[in-house]
This record gives structure tokens, C-alpha cells and sequence, in this order.
């Protein structure tokens, strides 16, 4: 039987390519010195697109050179990575990894929230650098008393709001609907959720939607005593804004594991004492990275064996062709 010829654009987990590898024609665009040239040649042939959040980006450009794709399979919760009208305008149908991730990006955020607001990064460098045997680590701010605003509700923020529950802190949340179920209160406003928040933790999807949500009048809002958490996209902040807020005192601190121009991140940011910084490692253990990555595989063959996509996105909802 002749094998389906697959695009992938940038590499991924060893596993990953591994097992498209046997099951597919595997194609890695990264790889070409001349892509346009390689894509000429191999392009009509293609039926499937692996692609990444982290590696890759699966564009309108992209997307027209492949006049017989059906599927992109992306890696990642998030796939602003992809462009999504443009795939659902040819009916190709466009796949995430969601659900294997969650725990495991929740646990991240309670660390990363933890560790700005107790300055435990600080603290350990206050160690190495001898200053202990000098005096004792300055008092940190605390948890305790504080009101915690959720950003976007879904998925990973009732994981983050589930173990949040577990520190006795007041918890509220802002999305584009109030969700009936949900006992926490909800605020229609994103302002008004950071007026009456002293955390704001950020986990909503990316895209031109959400793009600078967090912007100067959120961050004010906040206030002096507030801490912004970021683990969704660098492009739903106002980076610059943030930066500004950061050192006119406007915000006490933040915690962020993603940038806008990643892996670029401002050196204002870098140089701040007061900040915690993380290299997008949210979902990055070894564990839940290979579940994502078997969920890319899985959605191609899945498909590519007539049985439809396993996680296709809200926009391409299967089937949409027509019979």
C-alpha cells in the first residue's frame, strides 16, 4: 500500500517523527535549504501537515502551496500558530492537543505564582551568592488574603482554579460568557476582574482576539500591591506596557512563562530583580510532552484511516465536507 506523504515543518520530539516516519511519507521542511523549491516539488503530493506551536507556523502562504492538504495537526493547546480561516475556507480540518497538557500547565502556574509572590528564585540566588552568612533573606509578600482573577476559564484555568481552592483564597474569573456551573464570581468586565483582584492569572488562547488584552488600564488596575501570572501567549500582554508598569511600580511584580517575540525576551524584563521569568516551559515535562506528541500522531492517523480527527478545533468542526 502506497503511504500518505506528510509536511512536517520544524522538528519535534524524537518520538513524534519516529512513528510518522513508519506510518507516513514524513517530509521535513526544515531540513530544505530552498523551501519555495521543495515545496514546488513536493507540495501537490502532500496530505497531511504536522506542525508546532514552538517550530513552525502553518500560514495562508504555507497552507496555498499544499493544494491537496486535509488535515494540520498541531502541537499545543494553543494554535494561533496556524491560520485557521484559511484552512477552514479549503475545508481542511485543523487538530490540538488539548486535555493531556492541563495538570500539568496548572501545576506550572501554582509554582510560578508561588514563586513570584515568596521570591523563591530570589532567595536561591541570595544563597548561592554567599549573602545569608550577611544577613537573612528579606520578608516576601505572601498568598495569604489575597483575591485571585482567572483570565479565561476553559479548560486549564478550572485546573488552576481547582488547586487554587486548596489555599483558601477568594477566586474569580472573566471570560466571554458567565459559565452557570462555575461558583466562583464572574465579572463581564476584564477591569473590573482586575479591580477586584490582587492576582491576575492569565490563560487564555492567543490570536489577533486577544491580542494585548492585558494592556495599561488592566495593569493599573491591578494595582500596586498585583501580580500579573502569565502562562497563555505573550501576545495577550501589552508587553511594553507591562515593562512600563513594572518599573514605575504600578504592579508589585509578575510571573511570566511566555513573551511576545519568543525565544526574545526584552532585556528590561531580564534585568529586573523583581520578576520571574521562565523559558515557555509551562507543559514541559517529559511526560506530558510526549502525550501531546502521540496526540499529533494520533490525529493523523486517525484520519488518514478514515476515522476522523480525535481533537479537531472549534472552527473546523468535522465533517464539513461535503459527500
Amino acid at each position: 500500500m502506497t503511504k500518505t506523504d506528510i509536511l512536517m515543518t520544524g522538528p519535534m520530539l524524537p518520538s513524534v517523527i519516529e512513528s510518522l516516519d513508519q506510518a507516513f511519507v514524513l517530509h521535513r521542511l526544515w531540513e530544505q535549504a530552498d523551501r519555495a523549491a521543495y515545496l514546488a516539488e513536493i507540495g501537490p503530493r502532500i496530505r497531511g501537515l504536522a506542525t508546532s506551536t514552538m517550530t513552525g507556523r502553518a500560514d495562508a502562504a504555507l497552507i496555498n502551496r499544499l493544494p491537496n492538504l486535509e488535515i494540520i495537526s498541531s502541537f499545543g493547546v494553543g494554535y494561533d500558530n496556524v491560520d485557521v480561516a484559511e484552512a477552514a475556507k479549503r475545508s481542511i480540518i485543523v487538530t490540538n492537543t488539548p486535555d493531556v497538557l492541563n495538570e500539568e500547565v496548572a501545576d506550572l502556574t501554582i509554582g510560578l505564582l508561588l514563586a513570584t509572590l515568596r521570591q523563591i528564585p530570589q532567595a536561591d540566588r541570595y544563597l548561592r551568592a554567599g549573602r545569608w552568612l550577611k544577613a537573612s533573606f528579606p520578608l516576601s509578600p505572601t498568598l495569604r488574603g489575597r483575591k485571585v482573577g482567572i483570565v479565561g476559564l476553559g479548560r486549564i484555568g478550572k485546573a488552576i482554579a481547582k488547586r487554587l481552592e486548596g489555599f483558601d483564597v477568594a477566586i474569580a474569573y472573566h471570560g466571554r460568557t458567565q459559565q452557570e456551573d462555575m461558583a466562583y464570581a464572574y465579572h463581564p468586565s476584564l477591569v473590573g476582574l482586575a479591580e477586584a483582584s490582587d492576582v491576575l492569572i492569565v490563560i487564555t488562547p492567543g490570536g489577533a482576539s486577544t491580542r494585548h488584552l492585558i494592556n495599561a488600564e488592566v495593569l493599573e488596575a491591578i494595582g500596586p500591591s498585583g501580580i500579573l501570572i502569565n502562562v497563555a501567549r505573550g501576545s495577550v500582554v501589552d508587553q511594553q506596557a507591562l515593562i512600563e508598569a513594572l518599573r514605575a511600580g504600578t504592579i508589585l511584580s509578575a510571573g511570566l512563562d511566555v513573551f511576545d517575540d519568543e525565544p526574545r525576551v526584552p532585556q528590561e524584563l531580564i534585568d529586573m530583580e523583581h520578576v520571574v521569568l521562565l523559558p515557555h516551559i509551562a507543559s514541559g515535562s517529559v511526560h506530558t510532552r510526549r502525550a501531546m506528541g502521540q496526540l499529533v500522531v494520533d490525529n493523523l492517523t486517525s484520519w488518514f484511516s478514515g476515522n476522523g480527527p480525535l481533537t479537531a478545533v472549534a472552527e473546523t468542526p468535522y465533517p464539513i465536507r461535503s459527500t
